[in-house]
C-alpha cells in the first residue's frame, strides 16, 4: 500500500511484526520437541529390548498429536498448563468470589487492600503524600501504577497531514516512557458506558436558551429523551513503574513506597509534558474516589449512569470491589454484568494506516473496554532475543534445504520482521510489546453472546484477528482494569 497524501499532508501507512512462534528446528518450538523426544523414548527402548513396540508407537503417535494437533487454534500441548491452572482453581474454590461482609467476630480485612478478586486481591493503595493520588501496588509484580484520564480529539475527523503529525508525537511519548528504563507497562484503555445523560443536561441548563419557545421545549424533551440512552468514553492511562529496576533511584527519594512514589511522580510529570505534546490533554492521577468509580464500573457497567447523577457515592475505595464474581471456562460474571474477554492475537499483516481500529472503538451499541498495553524491553535484552530468533530462522532454513524442504513465504516476511527491528533498535530506537485485551460486557449472557459476534465481526473489518481466551477470563479481566 502507498502513502497517502491529501490536504498537503502526508499520511504514512504501517506494517505491524508478525507474531513470533519461536520455533526451535524446523518450525517446532522447544516444547513441542520435548514433548515429542519424550514421547519417542519408549520407542527407542523398545527397539533395544524387543518388547512393547506397539505400545511405544501408540505412546509416540499421542506425543505427535499432542504437540502437532491444533484444537481450538492452539495445539493440544499448550492447553495443558491452561487446564491444569483451571482444574487447580476449581477444586481450591477460586472460581466463586463473594465479598465478606466483616462482623463483630469476623477478622476485618487488610487495611489498604482493595477488596478485589481473584489475582487482584493481593493489590494495595498508597496515597502520594504530595500529590494525593492514590497509586496502586502490586507487591508479586514489584509494580507501582498511577492513573490519568486523557482527552482528545477525534483523530478520524483530522486531515491527514494533522493525523501523520500526532502519530509521530505518539511515538515520541512511547519512546519517552521507554528512555528511563524504570517503566514495566503503559496501559492505554478506552471504555465505552451507559450515559445518564446528565452531562448533556448540565451543558443545556448553562447554555442553552430557555425561553419558552417551541424549539426551545423540543429541545429540552429531545436532551430528556435521548440522554439515558446514549454511550460516554472514556480513556485512561496507566504507568507502572518497575520497583526492582528503579530500585536504586527509589534508595535515593527515602526509599521504600514513599521513594516508589517520588520516582513515580517524575515519571508521571515527564508524562505528562510528552502527552501535551501530542496534544493530548491528561488530567491529574487519580485520587481514591476516582479510581473506586474507575474499578466499580468496571465489574459493573450498569452502575455507571446513576453514581454519575450522585457524584458523593460510591467513592469509597475500600468498596468499590464486586461483591459476587463467578468465572466460566468462557466468561466471567461479577455483580449483574456479564463479561468475556478477547485476545487480539495478530495485528494487520498488510501495510494499514493509523486509525484501522476506527471501527472497533467508535462502533455503537455494545459496552466494551479495548486496552492496549506497551511493556519496554530493555535494548540489552531485546538484542538477545532478536539474535536468538534471526539465528533460528537462519537455522531452521538451511535445515529444511537440507532436507530437500522450501522456506515458505510466512517465515521469510517474520524474518524480514526480526532483520527490521534489529536495523531499528541499532539506529537508537526502543523495542516495546503491546497486548491487546477486548472487555465485552452486557447485562445477560444471550445478549453477550451476541455482543461478542458483533465485536468479532468490527475487528475482521479492522483487520485485526482475536481470541476468547478460554480458561483464563478472571486473569484477563484483570490484566484488562490494571496493568500487572
Amino acid at each position: 500500500m502507498t502513502n497517502h497524501e491529501q490536504s498537503g499532508g502526508l499520511l504514512r501507512a504501517v506494517k505491524f511484526s508478525r507474531l513470533s512462534k519461536r520455533a526451535l528446528l524446523l518450525g517446532l518450538t522447544a516444547t513441542q520437541l520435548t514433548i515429542i523426544g519424550i514421547g519417542g523414548l519408549p520407542l527407542v527402548i523398545a527397539l533395544y529390548t524387543g518388547a512393547g513396540a506397539l505400545y511405544a508407537i501408540v505412546v509416540l503417535a499421542m506425543a505427535v498429536a499432542a504437540a502437532l494437533v491444533p484444537v481450538g487454534g492452539r495445539q493440544v500441548i499448550t492447553w495443558v498448563p491452561i487446564a491444569g491452572s483451571w482444574a487447580w482453581r476449581t477444586v481450591t474454590g477460586q472460581l466463586d468470589y463473594r465479598a465478606r461482609i466483616t462482623g463483630r467476630t469476623e477478622r476485618p480485612r487488610p487495611a489498604g487492600t482493595l477488596a478485589l478478586p481473584g489475582d487482584s486481591a493481593a493489590l494495595r493503595q498508597y496515597t502520594d503524600p504530595v500529590t494525593g493520588a492514590v497509586l496502586v501496588h502490586d507487591p508479586h509484580a514489584a509494580t507501582l501504577t498511577a492513573l490519568l484520564p486523557v482527552t482528545h480529539p477525534a483523530f478520524v475527523l483530522l486531515d491527514p497531514g494533522e493525523q501523520q503529525r500526532r502519530v509521530t508525537a505518539w511515538g515520541r511519548v512511547l519512546a519517552t516512557v521507554s528512555r528511563s528504563g524504570h517503566i514495566a507497562a503503559l496501559q492505554v484503555t478506552e471504555r465505552t458506558l451507559p450515559g445518564s445523560g446528565a452531562s448533556l443536561a448540565d451543558w443545556w441548563q448553562t447554555h442553552g436558551a430557555h425561553d419558552g419557545s417551541f424549539a426551545s421545549r423540543t429541545y429540552a424533551d429531545l436532551i430528556d429523551r435521548a440522554g439515558p440512552a446514549g454511550e460516554q468514553h472514556s480513556t485512561t492511562i496507566a504507568l507502572s513503574l518497575d520497583l526492582n529496576a528503579a530500585a536504586r533511584t527509589i534508595r535515593a527519594a527515602s526509599g521504600g513506597l514513599r521513594g516508589g512514589a517520588a520516582v513515580l511522580r517524575q515519571e508521571v510529570e515527564t508524562l505528562t509534558i510528552a502527552l501535551h505534546a501530542a496534544d493530548l490533554t491528561p488530567g491529574e492521577p487519580y485520587d481514591a474516589g476516582q479510581l473506586a468509580i474507575h474499578l466499580r464500573t468496571a465489574y459493573d457497567p450498569a452502575i455507571g449512569p446513576a453514581l454519575e447523577r450522585h457524584p458523593t457515592l460510591g467513592r469509597e475505595l475500600a468498596a468499590a470491589g464486586p461483591i459476587a464474581v463467578t468465572e466460566t471456562w468462557g466468561q466471567l460474571r461479577a455483580d449483574g454484568a456479564h463479561h468475556c474477554i478477547l485476545w487480539i492475537s495478530q495485528w494487520p499483516q498488510s501495510q494499514t494506516f493509523p486509525g484501522f481500529l476506527a471501527p472497533l472503538l467508535l462502533s455503537s451499541g455494545v459496552q466494551r473496554t479495548v486496552s492496549l498495553t506497551y511493556r519496554p524491553v530493555r535494548p540489552d535484552a531485546a538484542m538477545r532475543e532478536l539474535r536468538r530468533r534471526r539465528t533460528g530462522h537462519l537455522s531452521d532454513a538451511t535445515q529444511r534445504a537440507r532436507m530437500g524442504q522450501t522456506t515458505d513465504a510466512t517465515d521469510q516476511a517474520e524474518l524480514a520482521d526480526v532483520l527490521q527491528q534489529e536495523a531499528d533498535l541499532a539506529a537508537g530506537h526502543s523495542l516495546l510489546t503491546a497486548t491487546g485485551l477486548i472487555i465485552i460486557s452486557a447485562s445477560d449472557a444471550e445478549q453477550l453472546e451476541h455482543d461478542i459476534a458483533a465485536v468479532e465481526q468490527v475487528a475482521i473489518q479492522a483487520g485485526i484477528e482475536t481470541r476468547r481466551l478460554w480458561g483464563q477470563q478472571a486473569q484477563a479481566f484483570a490484566r484488562s482494569v490494571l496493568p500487572g
